[in-house]
């Protein structure tokens, strides 16, 4: 990452949750260029169906915890 991305991201993490969330959602969407009508219809599908699985009980849940100590051993592996 460059010095400027560097001095970006810390004032960035300075910011209030709620706004780190509007920022970062905000970069994320930038990247995706591409325009596809039917994928916000298929997303909210897909939310209602998710939703409905937790609701009857069919999904198993994992603590957040649990889910970015997984993926830090994952990322820390793979760049070792």
């Amino acid at each position: 990452m460059s010095e400027e991305a560097t001095a970006l991201l810390k004032k960035a993490l300075t910011l209030p949750v709620g706004e780190r969330a509007d920022l970062a959602s905000s970069l994320i969407d930038s990247l995706d260029t591409t325009c596809d009508e039917n994928v916000e219809a298929a997303w909210q599908d897909e939310i209602a169906r998710r939703i409905e699985t937790l609701q009857r009980g069919e999904a198993r849940t994992i603590p957040w915890e649990e889910v970015r100590k997984k993926a830090r051993k994952i990322l820390h592996e793979e760049t070792h």
